[in-house]
């Protein structure tokens, strides 16, 4: 209809936040992936060996937190992370 204003398109850019997670074995890495995969609206990125976990969310730090901690592991958020995406095979 004419008059209506435009659909409102939502352009909010995801962050990537960078988080220190005691990890020390893959089932460990697991459980993180498995909490992050049921909240949902996220993307993330592991990295076992340097004990890291890298999000691209719109979700509040502290909602990633509180995710990250039922794991039952000691989590500690480090910041924005400009570390780009690694490209899939």
């Amino acid at each position: 209809m004419e008059g209506d204003p435009p659909p409102v398109v939502c352009s909010r850019k995801l962050q990537k936040h960078e988080f220190s997670v005691e990890m020390t074995c893959e089932g460990c890495s697991n459980a993180v992936a498995r909490v992050l995969e049921k909240l949902g609206g996220v993307q993330s990125e592991i990295d076992l060996p340097n004990k890291k976990v890298y999000i691209d969310s719109e979700h509040s730090v502290d909602t990633l937190l509180e995710t990250l901690r039922k794991t039952g592991k000691t989590v500690t958020y480090i910041g924005l992370s400009d570390r780009p995406k690694e490209a899939g095979p």
